[in-house]
């Protein structure tokens, strides 16, 4: 008989998202606090009765008593649903009265993992889960898994957080990649990582329901696996589950090129409210066509949930006949040109060109915004 159930991990309630504005970050949260229902509908249409959490539930070790008791409450009202929280590393054992805060008010489909042992999800199958101890454990705790007991022809479940160990380049590593082969197990659903990474055909991360950050583009999601008995290879298929999309791109420009028309060319199309975007031009243009892309994109600007393009990595061609715009002599041409021979100053630092470069770029397109 198949065993099926939600594999998903750090959902960070509490999240401030202060680099965003205030009516953005509001949205944020209330996305993180609605992929509760997300996955339980997830659930619903799998015939999972388990989602597995593992790890970072909770942004902090203190969250706030609302925080607290409307991600619970949440859990509550689809009760069809068995929650399992595994302490990660925001939300470790260390934070004592945040998980007698817990277990306290949970309802009974939401149940606390705070020891390593296992735990019976059902006839046939056992969840081993390892609880972090405190946010940098310094040791492998997955190693608990390979001596703890399951009975005999029961599936083996761990669920555990953390990095794995030559996986992820500026984390520590602690888990072993082949943990689920030493602890015998039937499927090792980590957490930590927040996008969605096959370790092994039997270890994986879910990521996280709702992503947070422009480190990967696109939705959050999570994972149904599918057990058909122990020993039997796992079947697991990835669900979109993420309210907003965000995405990084890039932008690459060359002279003479009609920069609006780049521009609306890398623009994700729909959902535009619900979309992210952080865009980097890259290569290089001419005075005028650059004042041309700054116009076009505070044009489409507001359209998006959160527009940024950067032109840090933008270079600029200065043509006499570009400064001709400014004018053709007299006190602003001598600062143009000033500028201009300074931003083409090998013999500057980088830093002094830059900033002649964009002042230059300022006057230009103050002027052109004076003379329309």
């Amino acid at each position: 008989m198949t065993f099926r159930f939600i594999h998903t991990s750090d959902l960070h309630f509490g999240r401030r998202f202060g680099t965003f504005s205030e009516d953005l970050r509001g949205r944020l949260v209330e996305a993180r606090h609605g992929a509760i229902a997300r996955l339980a509908v997830v659930a619903g249409k799998h015939d999972a009765a388990h989602v597995l959490i593992a790890g970072d539930i909770f942004d902090t070790e203190t969250p706030s008593p609302p925080v607290l008791r409307q991600a619970l409450a949440a859990m509550a009202e689809h009760d069809a649903v068995h929650w399992w929280l595994l302490p990660g590393n925001h939300d470790s054992l260390a934070a004592e009265s945040l998980w007698a805060r817990v277990a306290r008010d949970a309802p009974a489909n939401v149940h606390p993992l705070t020891t390593a042992g296992p735990v019976p999800l059902g006839p046939g199958a056992t969840l081993l889960p390892v609880p972090v101890t405190r946010r940098y454990p310094g040791r492998d705790l997955t190693e608990a898994l390979d001596a703890m007991p399951s009975p005999e022809g029961s599936l083996r479940i761990g669920l555990a957080h953390g990095a794995v160990v030559g996986f992820e380049e500026d984390a520590t590593g602690v888990i072993r990649p082949d943990r689920d082969r030493l602890a015998g197990l039937d499927y090792l659903a980590l957490g930590d990582w927040h996008g969605a990474k096959e370790i092994s055909p039997r270890t994986r991360y879910s990521g996280t329901p709702e992503y947070d950050r422009f480190r990967r583009s696109g939705r959050g999601s999570c994972l149904v696996v599918s057990l058909e008995g122990p020993g039997a290879p796992p079947r697991v298929a990835q669900v979109e589950t993420g309210q907003f999309q965000w995405v990084d791109r890039r932008l690459d420009l060359l002279p003479g090129q009609e920069t609006a028309a780049a521009l609306q060319a890398v623009l994700p199309t729909g959902g535009r409210r619900d979309t992210l975007l952080s865009l980097r031009a890259e290569g290089r243009v001419r005075l005028p066509d650059r004042a041309a892309l700054e116009d076009a994109a505070e044009v489409v600007a507001p359209e998006f949930g959160f527009f940024d393009l950067s032109l840090d990595s933008l270079e600029t061609e200065f043509d006499a006949a570009d400064l001709d715009e400014i004018d053709r002599g007299g006190a602003l041409r001598s600062a143009a040109e000033g500028l201009r021979h300074a931003a083409l100053d090998d013999g500057l630092a980088d830093d002094e060109r830059r900033l002649a470069a964009a002042a230059l770029n300022r006057l230009y397109g103050y002027l052109r915004g004076g003379m329309a």
